[in-house]
């Protein structure tokens, strides 16, 4: 299916992109009026886009149905300040919530049953149930059109940043599994960032990875591995010498294979699956000499 965005009506195009962009992380801004009254909404088109300087941009869009605009894009226009606070699953009920078209004045972390506290560098308020908090400051807000379903980037400096200790872990870091956060897909969909969903990819070394053009093709052309696995196998930076090699032939697990199979294509098989194996709890030196041995 190719789809035209030039022939596909804004909410059917909006579906399009929130189900296959994702999962997403939530923002849950809080703004305040000119007169002072607290606002509390979340947003998925969100991110953070530097270090130095702390920058994060969310984006209150205009409305599809009738092209009007959000409260807290109207509040971040006046008052250039805001308070982001992560979403776990320990609140995503609530923060749901809040994201009701209350009307004007109507204070959502009433009506979620958030609890608002007093913010040290901003006036808007924090939520105390959320794990981690920032109080920011409005440098720009970029409109990206005039039409229903138009952005308006809002682009926040990090002033400071409240951390719950009760999601860290040992090392004084937070620990994944205990934020526990949320993230937005499409349409009623949510996924939870932890448990069984949670698994690591080593970062490319910062030297030189061989790349996966490198890997020999009768690896490489393999039905058995998948991209996943060439790219584990790629991003080292040196093949097994053929001094460990001969030395890992000898184990057991392979020594096994080796006298057990009838011909070349059913060690090779054998030796695939192993190495696959082996790549799956991350052993990428050994499933290497396991397909390096012949």
């Amino acid at each position: 299916m190719t789809i035209d965005t030039k022939d596909i009506a804004t909410k059917d195009l909006f579906g399009l992109l929130t189900a296959s962009i994702g999962p997403r992380p939530i923002a849950l801004a809080s703004t305040i009026d000119e007169n002072g009254k607290a606002n509390l909404s979340p947003y998925s088109f969100f991110n953070g886009f530097s270090a130095n300087p702390p920058i994060m941009v969310f984006s209150p869009s205009r409305r599809v149905r009738d092209n009007t605009t959000k409260h807290t894009l109207e509040n971040v226009l006046k008052i250039k300040e805001v308070v982001i606070n992560v979403v776990n699953y320990d609140i995503v009920e609530q923060v749901s919530l809040s994201s009701t078209e209350y009307p004007e004045g109507v204070n959502e972390f009433e009506k979620a049953g958030l609890t608002p506290v007093e913010s040290e560098t901003v006036r808007p308020f924090r939520v105390k149930e959320s794990p981690v908090q920032f109080e920011c400051t409005v440098n720009e807000v970029v409109h990206l059109g005039d039409q229903g379903g138009a952005g308006n980037l809002v682009i926040c400096q990090v002033n400071k940043i409240h951390v719950d200790e009760s999601i860290l872990g040992a090392d004084g870091k937070i620990d994944q599994n205990k934020i526990d956060l949320v993230g937005r897909l499409g349409a009623n969909w949510y996924v939870r960032a932890s448990g069984n969903a949670l698994f690591e990819v080593e970062k490319p070394l910062t030297t030189l990875g061989i790349g996966v053009d490198q890997i020999p093709p009768r690896i490489r052309n393999s039905y058995i591995l998948s991209g996943n696995d060439l790219g584990k196998l790629g991003n080292v930076e040196a093949l097994p010498t053929p001094e460990s090699i001969a030395s890992f032939q000898q184990e057991f697990d392979i020594r096994n294979i080796l006298d057990n199979s009838v011909d070349d294509n059913e060690r090779r098989e054998k030796l695939h699956v192993r190495a696959k194996e082996l790549l799956e709890v991350n052993k990428v030196e050994e499933a290497w000499k396991t397909l390096l041995v012949r």
